[in-house]
């Protein structure tokens, strides 16, 4: 006989758990993992076996939720930085509410189902990051937790706590082995983000077995050294203890809280608990019915019992915590209301009413320039004058400030323990900075950008990947792009980075060749709000190429004819620093008569996205193309050119203009390789007749 639960009382009121009902609470959660990962015959139970009481001390007694608003914005954040633990996660929204109905459990891992392998944000209704490379998912928390705090300092008045929730994540032995985890908690601790608890499944087991041969670390004095508050170890599998030591975190203000969690995975499998073997296969049918008679769980499969519905609908507490924010944020608008309505339209995603002006303004001021600059120094003076008018705009480097010129006048620095800033030194974590400006843009309220040199976009790289696959708004930019910044040598020349970063679905890559360009590539960035972008920058000046204003308006499709010639027998496509190359091949060719067409190609993945007409009329059927830039050059064979002048190799450690030299990169090879393909030379033609 199934026994009837008491009525769930509110967070507040609640101090202790019946075990009765919190065991069944958390044998719903263990069943449901079992079932979802059986009928799919894929995926990982034992992690969720062994959170799931965790899960029933947070997400019942902690978490402010609402199943029917899973974004209002006052919401807590979960993050499941153990993302293979995704079978959790669906139980715990399908029984607090959330639309996910049963038969979407049941279509776990199929295609086009709510319930991928691994959550993905805006695929399933409250999962609010995509996980699954580990450890990300707790440095996206450390960002929420930032932008919590940040907003917080703007927009919050004297009896008016519009901003006031907390970020929880659990996480396991695999995210803090990820040397991410480091880059991540260390930056948490340096802000206090006093609001961001983190939940240590502590269950020494990862694929491979036991992992005390491979990670003998002292997690907890780890943790104590960076500044976090570190509660326990606690019996992760004791929900009154749980209860306690969260209850401790929040109580913590002024540093972010690790609660270590002793668990054994897979809890309730007689056969496999505590083993690697349940870590990431389903038991099988014989374990599956061994596992409900050990924990007296006679139902069904996706059989759930009414009174433990019942226990786990979160939809009441949700509408009376989502309407008391509502009743508070009325109070504010209506002594507040510009900061009010800022404060909405920051969190919708949309610019300001009066972006377009300011694009508008920007194109004035740099769309004709005449300088002679550095794209890294025009960038720097785009967002000087973009920053003032777009406050959402939040900045940062990784200990290159200097050279990535990322600030802006009156940008103020974040800092721990005091308000505002809009720029972040994130130190030597380019990682952890990627990962961390997914979580804000995650979170709302932000357009977050950083810097770093190009070759170390490689450490960047797979949270540059996950801010494309999540859609959001996020911009790289990446500075010292080529064999162009001379001296530092091979180690810091990009040479394959530009055309690895283009193979990323979602990314929008900007190489402008001056300040024009740069001026619309960042317009472009803060234009896509379901994108983000990468921004290649030269360390060397760069000449201003002459525009008509028809030209400069074609710079936002990606690729365009900068400098045309009537009969042009060959078209030379170059980005960047080789722009101006082009353009001086194209004077040699016009003396030996032979006429090219220049176009510039700033954004060869927006250009890739224009109708086929705008292409075709740019890179006309039936006239050899040539590519040139300071990179990889079979990547240009996707445009159909017969050759092209770039550098297959390392770099060297000299000069710039030595090291163009040496690989060949010079205006006159370029014109030589036109006329070794092209083949004949024509009288001189007055140039653009």
């Amino acid at each position: 006989m199934t026994a009837v639960l008491a009525a769930v009382p509110t967070p507040s009121d609640r101090s202790g758990y019946r075990p009765l009902r919190a065991r069944r609470m958390a044998d719903s959660l263990r069943l449901l993992a079992v079932d979802i990962v059986e009928r799919a015959r894929s995926g990982h139970p034992g992690a969720p076996m062994g959170m799931a009481d965790m899960a029933v001390a947070l997400w019942d007694g902690h978490l402010k939720h609402h199943p029917a608003n899973p974004n209002w914005p006052d919401r807590d954040r979960f993050v499941l930085s153990n993302g293979h633990a995704s079978a959790l996660l669906y139980s715990l929204l399908h029984l607090t509410g959330y639309d996910l109905p049963i038969t979407e459990l049941q279509n776990f891992r199929q295609l086009h189902s709510k319930t991928p392998g691994h959550p993905e944000v805006g695929v399933t209704p409250g999962v609010e990051t995509t996980t699954g490379p580990l450890g990300q998912g707790l440095a996206n928390a450390v960002g929420m937790a930032l932008a919590e705090k940040l907003l917080a300092d703007e927009f919050n008045r004297d009896g008016h706590a519009i901003v006031d929730h907390r970020t929880w994540v659990f996480l396991g032995d695999g995210c803090l082995m990820e040397g991410i985890s480091h880059e991540a908690c260390s930056l948490a601790a340096a802000w206090k983000l006093n609001k961001l608890v983190a939940l240590y499944d502590d269950n020494g087991i990862s694929i491979d077995g036991q992992v005390d041969p491979w990670f003998p670390d002292d997690t907890p004095a780890r943790f104590r050294a960076y500044g976090w508050n570190v509660i326990g170890p606690v019996d992760g599998h004791d929900v009154d203890a749980l209860d306690a030591a969260l209850r401790r975190a929040k109580a913590c203000d002024d540093a972010p809280s690790l609660v270590v969690c002793r668990t054994q995975i897979g809890r309730g499998s007689p056969n496999r608990a505590g083993s690697a073997k349940v870590h990431g296969e389903a038991l099988g049918a014989e374990e599956v019915r061994l596992t409900r008679e050990a924990l007296g769980w006679p139902h069904a499969p996706f059989e759930i019992p009414k009174d433990v519905y019942e226990a786990w609908d979160a939809r009441e507490r949700g509408e009376d915590a989502y309407r008391d924010w509502q009743r508070r944020f009325a109070a504010y608008q209506a002594g507040f209301p510009a900061l009010a309505a800022e404060f909405g339209r920051r969190m919708r995603g949309d610019l300001p009413a009066d972006f377009q002006e300011t694009l508008i303004a920007v194109m004035a001021t740099f769309g004709q320039s005449k300088d002679t600059i550095a794209t890294r120094k025009a960038s720097q003076n785009v967002l000087a004058a973009i920053a003032p008018k777009v406050p959402e705009l939040i900045g940062g480097s990784a200990d290159l400030t200097g050279s990535n010129l990322t600030d802006f006048p009156g940008c103020g620095a974040v800092r721990g323990g005091r308000k505002g800033g809009r720029h972040v030194n994130y130190g030597v974590r380019e990682f952890g900075m990627a990962a961390v400006m997914n979580g804000m843009a995650l979170h709302g309220g932000f357009i977050p950008y950083g810097g770093t040199f190009l070759t170390f976009s490689d450490y960047s790289r797979n949270a540059i990947r996950m801010a494309a696959l999540m859609k959001r708004r996020v911009v790289h930019v990446f500075t010292h792009d080529s064999i162009g910044l001379g001296e530092d040598g091979p180690t810091h020349q990009a040479v394959e980075h530009a055309a690895s970063l283009r193979l990323i679905p979602n990314l929008d890559v900007w190489r402008p060749c001056d300040a024009a360009e740069t001026a619309v590539a960042w317009l472009g960035a803060l234009g896509q709000p379901a994108r983000p972008s990468a921004l290649l920058l030269s360390r060397q000046n760069l000449p201003a190429q002459p525009r008509s204003p028809e030209e400069v308006l074609a710079i936002r499709r990606g690729g365009y004819v900068l400098a045309d010639r009537d009969d042009a027998v060959a078209v030379l496509l170059a980005t960047g620093s080789e722009v101006s190359l082009a353009t001086e091949a194209q004077k040699i060719l016009d003396a030996r008569g032979v006429p090219v067409r220049v176009v510039s190609m700033p954004s060869t993945t927006v250009f890739d996205r224009q109708d086929a007409a705008w292409r075709e009329g740019v890179l006309p059927a039936g006239v050899p193309r040539f590519g040139v830039e300071a990179g990889v050059t079979r990547w240009w064979s996707q445009y159909g050119c017969v050759a092209a002048l770039g550098v297959d190799a390392f770099g060297e450690s000299a000069p710039a203009a030595a090291v163009y030299a040496h690989f060949g990169l010079t205006a006159q090879a370029l014109a030589d390789l036109v006329l070794m393909h092209v083949g004949r030379e024509r009288a001189p033609t007055a140039a653009g007749a």
